[in-house]
């Protein structure tokens, strides 16, 4: 399969490349003699710890007013003015705190571990300050849209609402995706702890990460012997490598189930269609909504990526002329809802109902009350093979038919899986290895919405598998649009707490439905294409199907290639707008 290596890897790194372009910009400052400005706050906490913060309030207010925290881990005293002062020129006391170690704050780094307790920490030192009023609302994206909903996990009172952008979920969708551990995240442990701020040279290495990636590849060795290829011990990838399950240690990060029933506060998700932590934000949202049927949730959603959607948008995205009605501005809508909820100003515009998101190629704006909703109709469509030709069928196949795939697992010349979507428009598609299953040309314009789900029926010859969709719009003219796409193992599809290993030799159900959730206006005479794959390349662990802890596998693991039989009773789910005759 010849596929761009270089191009590939640097695009499998957006998720954190993007967030430190974010995290490393220069910012204009307004001029400091309008503000009360102390950037060297120090908070001791009730159990012994100290947090750092920059606290900016505006010269002349002498009433209490609430605040505005955005809790960082990338700390920048440039980018933490910066946002304290956007604060409180918008009416807020402006606070940038920094997560436990970082800036001032002594005593060692260590992410995710502490936000369920440091955040609620830094709320009750708001609250007890003479300027407060005692309410806070918090925003940002990414790991500073994770503390907010950590925060949640043991509500403060004075904690009123929170504006997550692409929030990440530790365990989710970092630094593994549906129980799949990724590289793309591999340098961000020594960007953020080898110093109090960032170590940016670490991270802008892309020589030595994509040679540590290729070389992995090519020996063959474990997936837990990654940072011994690199030549400098990762603690924190070996840490998260001990924990495949979504099991206690990452429960303990977030809200999780029931905790979800009890955050009874206004939220506002913002995130991106090709947002790499989207699983994550919309898992939030789809907890929040199971244990909270009444809960005040909004979402923003549309074709953003993951740093696009914390500014709202581009006008260009990985080669896709995004329509111009899509383009927000992310901080003021941030600022809108804080004077809704806290002001009782007028609710952001664009928030006609809680799900809010944008058509692509339509131009426009639709607002549904639920994810579900997004559609008027769904349409199933089955893994079909008539006489050869793989289809995506809206009819039910009379007979199951299996299909038969089959995966060297030790072979190093070629790899599978080309799921990332960038450039979001592509030429062609590399159809070397895969299934590709097509629709019949649609007979007019119709919008197609949610997220990629399904189940899919297969009998192997092994223990496990990891899986990868990809599903495009083929236009009238050729081209291969990427609406979604989906990666998983196969052992967790039931419980992503619990690893269940497949049978060899029988029948399995794998569902799914974590993927990348979409919106998009197809042509008449569009098709739509699946691409269905077994993820095996650099990027990721190699499941070789033994049952085995997936890191500890190597090589000599993979015995005799992965034999699949895909089923024909395999289908996919789509939200299709309401039309009578499609085909």
């Amino acid at each position: 399969m010849k596929i761009n290596l270089t191009k590939l890897s640097m695009a499998l790194l957006c998720l954190i490349i993007s967030i430190e372009i974010f995290a490393q910009q220069k910012f204009s400052l307004p001029d400091n003699d309008h503000y009360i400005i102390n950037d060297s706050v120090m908070i001791k906490t009730k159990y012994g710890i100290t947090l750092s913060a920059v606290v900016v309030r505006k010269k002349g207010v002498k009433e209490k007013l609430p605040a505005a925290l955005f809790y960082f881990i990338y700390s920048n005293k440039n980018r933490s003015l910066m946002e304290a002062k956007y604060a409180a020129d918008h009416g807020y006391i402006g606070i940038v705190a920094d997560t436990r170690g970082k800036r001032l704050s002594p005593g060692p780094i260590e992410p995710y571990e502490h936000e369920t307790q440091d955040v609620n920490a830094v709320i009750d030192w708001i609250a007890d300050q003479s300027w407060s009023d005692g309410r806070v609302g918090m925003y940002g994206g990414s790991y500073s849209g994770f503390a907010q909903w950590a925060a949640t996990k043991y509500l403060h009172p004075a904690l009123k609402t929170i504006v997550p952008y692409v929030a990440a979920i530790p365990g989710l969708g970092v630094p593994m995706e549906n129980n799949v551990f990724i590289l793309a995240n591999y340098q961000w442990a020594f960007y953020i702890t080898n110093n109090k701020y960032t170590d940016d040279s670490v991270n802008n290495d892309s020589a030595r990460w994509r040679r540590m990636r290729n070389n992995w590849w090519e020996s063959g060795l474990a997936y837990n012997k990654v940072d011994s290829i690199d030549g400098t011990p990762n603690p924190w990838f070996q840490k998260w490598l001990s924990h495949p399950d979504y099991d206690a240690y990452w429960q303990s990060m977030v809200p999780y189930k029931e905790d979800f029933k009890h955050i009874n506060i206004p939220v506002l998700s913002i995130t991106g269609y090709y947002d790499d932590g989207q699983v994550s934000a919309l898992e939030y949202l789809r907890e929040h909504y199971k244990y909270n049927p009444s809960a005040q949730h909004y979402l923003i959603i549309g074709p953003y990526d993951h740093f696009g959607a914390q500014k709202g948008g581009v006008a260009e995205l990985r080669g896709y002329q995004v329509d111009s009605g899509a383009l927000i501005n992310t901080r003021e809508i941030t600022f809108q809802w804080f004077d809704y909820i806290l002001k009782g100003g007028k609710k952001p515009a664009l928030l006609e109902d809680k799900i809010n998101f944008q058509v692509m190629g339509a131009n426009k704006w639709k607002h549904v009350s639920s994810l579900e909703k997004m559609e008027d109709q769904h349409i199933r469509f089955y893994l079909d093979s008539v006489s050869g030709k793989k289809l995506l069928s809206e009819k039910k196949p009379v007979k199951e038919v299996f299909m038969h795939q089959r995966v060297n697992l030790a072979d190093r010349t070629s790899f599978y899986n080309d799921y990332y979507p960038d450039p979001i428009i592509k030429k062609e598609l590399d159809t070397i290895n895969g299934l590709f299953f097509v629709t019949k040309p649609f007979n007019q314009s119709v919008s197609v919405s949610g997220a990629l789900k399904g189940e899919l029926k297969a009998i192997i010859n092994k223990k496990d598998m990891d899986i990868g969709l990809s599903l495009y719009e083929i236009t009238p003219s050729g081209e291969y649009f990427q609406l979604s796409y989906f990666l998983g193992r196969a052992s967790y599809a039931q419980d992503m707490s619990k690893r269940k290993l497949l049978v060899a030799g029988e029948l399995e159900t794998i569902p799914f439905y974590r993927s990348r959730v979409f919106s998009r206006q197809l042509q008449k005479g569009s098709r739509l294409l699946l691409m269905l794959n077994i993820d095996k390349n650099p990027f990721a662990q190699i499941n070789y199907g033994t049952g085995k802890d997936v890191s500890k596998e190597t090589v000599k693991d993979a015995g005799v290639p992965l034999d699949i039989q895909w089923s024909t009773g395999s289908y996919i789910d789509l939200g299709v707008s309401d039309s009578k005759s499609l085909f």
